[in-house]
């Protein structure tokens, strides 16, 4: 910025166009010009200048687009009228916070704004931050353009996935420097998220939950898995908060699809079912007041779902634009939370087992465990039902060392073990895996070889050397797994 303002050059600010603000200039019979503000101040002028009234013929050219649009900041306000109405405005509005744009009309308008805004305004610049926005591109990072047939209209992405989704999308993808890919996939994927929040916020209604948000003190909850949802909360408003006030969106709302579908929807409320078959008023009104806050702290990103669930489901009589944003909750502290983090990490590799195993979901085979910490041994017997319902078990065992054809592994420290020889052929097993193993590897040496070969890499699309990168990642990814499955079987 400051190297364009040192070494500025002279700007033409005429244009011959239908439309725009005409340049306040006059010429007189011989070619004298007067610039004035209005035609009046131009005939005082040159009568004036020649002694005697003179037909003046106006500048017919118009000022550079740029050079309207760098009035906008104060012009917006009502400047340069001085009634007390416009001082009130311009006390209370100019200067901006932040100014959001595209890299490719800095100069243009920007700096402009910047130009306009010191000379008019005594000095005091327009704004003190500005947001550069990231250009939105097709999937395979084009240019979009009608003659490419690649262009995607808005109105027809948000009738087809809807305006929050949308919204979101681009909020999600926003990384500060890089554009936007935009591809129908993660359209789709964030309008399984809003009805991810829909179906959740319909569970809490139908189970007597919604009208009891906001009716407890978050900080005063006494049950593990409320406490550890709390302390999950007070991250994701810690780090939501953070990237929005750093212009991160992306991660802004990165964060926030992590909490709600992950730790909201994919784990608290598996986890609270069996209590809301009882009376369970602690859980209820826990489960709704995180939620609501949740729509508040999503409300930026997906303003019409969040209203619309905030009045039919939670029937409240005010706006969620309106509303305070949530805030950190002091919670004493407590070894719940690590004892729920505990548990989930150990549900979630029983599963990865088992999906690397092909255990059947039929089967529910024993869980044995060797070295567990006093919080880990409490986080299991406190939590015993969920575990053998949600990692499918048949009980839990304490073992000094782990039989023949135990598929093993290690979590949070703790080594588990499931014996699988009574479930499945391990010897079939382990050639399936070997033989998927030789056709990943060869898949693996084909793709490095292409992209080895720089004379592929210099002709090839570059789509097209993408793609081949993404195969191989995935095939990286799908190597480590029968890796870690073999490993599994000792």
């Amino acid at each position: 910025y400051f190297e364009w303002m040192r070494n500025i050059q002279p700007w033409c600010i005429s244009r011959q166009l239908w439309w725009g603000h005409r340049i306040p200039a006059w010429y007189g019979p011989d070619g004298h010009i007067f610039v004035e503000e209005d035609d009046a101040a131009a005939e005082a002028a040159a009568r004036a200048h020649y002694g005697e009234d003179v037909a003046l013929h106006r500048d017919e050219d118009v000022l550079d687009t740029w050079f309207s649009s760098g009035l906008w900041p104060f012009s917006t306000l009502g400047w340069p009228d001085d009634t007390p109405e416009v001082r009130a405005d311009l006390a209370r509005y100019y200067p901006g916070d932040v100014l959001v744009t595209g890299f490719d009309i800095i100069f243009f308008w920007v700096a402009r704004m910047m130009m306009m805004s010191i000379y008019v305004m005594d000095g005091e610049v327009p704004f003190r931050d500005v947001y550069i926005h990231a250009l939105v591109r097709d999937e395979k990072g084009q240019k979009m353009s009608k003659s490419k047939g690649n262009v995607m209209d808005p109105l027809d992405l948000i009738d087809q996935y809807g305006a929050d989704p949308l919204r979101f999308t681009l909020a999600a993808m926003a990384a500060q420097g890089r554009d936007i890919k935009m591809s129908t996939t993660r359209l789709e994927s964030y309008r399984n998220f809003a009805t991810k929040i829909w179906n959740a916020c319909r569970f809490l209604e139908m189970n007597g939950c919604t009208e009891r948000a906001n009716s407890i003190d978050l900080a005063k909850v006494n049950e593990p898995v409320n406490r550890w949802i709390v302390s999950e909360f007070n991250m994701a408003i810690k780090r939501t908060t953070a990237a929005i006030e750093a212009y991160r969106f992306n991660e802004a709302a990165d964060t926030i699809y992590a909490f709600v579908w992950n730790a909201y929807c994919d784990w608290y409320v598996e986890l609270i079912k069996p209590q809301l078959n009882g009376e369970a008023d602690e859980t209820r009104a826990t489960a709704a007041t995180v939620l609501e806050a949740s729509l508040r702290m999503l409300h930026p990103f997906m303003p019409y779902l969040t209203e619309e669930l905030n009045d039919k489901i939670f029937g409240s009589d005010s706006l969620l634009i309106n509303g305070a944003w949530p805030q950190h909750i002091a919670m004493p502290d407590s070894d719940a939370p690590a004892e729920i983090s505990f548990l989930i990490n150990l549900i979630t590799d029983i599963r990865h087992v088992r999906s690397e195993m092909n255990v059947p979901l039929s089967a529910k085979p024993v869980l044995q465990t060797r070295g567990l910490s006093d919080l880990q041994a409490r986080s299991i017997d406190n939590n015993m039902p969920a575990l053998l319902r949600l990692a499918r078990l048949g009980d839990v065992e304490a073992v000094e060392n782990f039989g023949k054809g135990t598929a093993r592994g290690t979590v949070d420290g703790v080594d588990i073990g499931l014996p699988l020889a009574d479930i499945l052929d391990l010897d079939a097993e382990r050639a399936r895996l070997q033989k998927t193993m030789a056709g990943v590897e060869d898949e693996i040496s084909k793709i490095s070889r292409k992209l080895d070969n720089p004379g592929f890499v210099a002709k090839a699309p570059a789509a097209v050397v993408e793609e081949n990168r993404r195969r191989l990642d995935e095939e990286n990814t799908r190597r480590s797994a029968i890796e870690a499955a073999l490993a599994r079987l000792g």
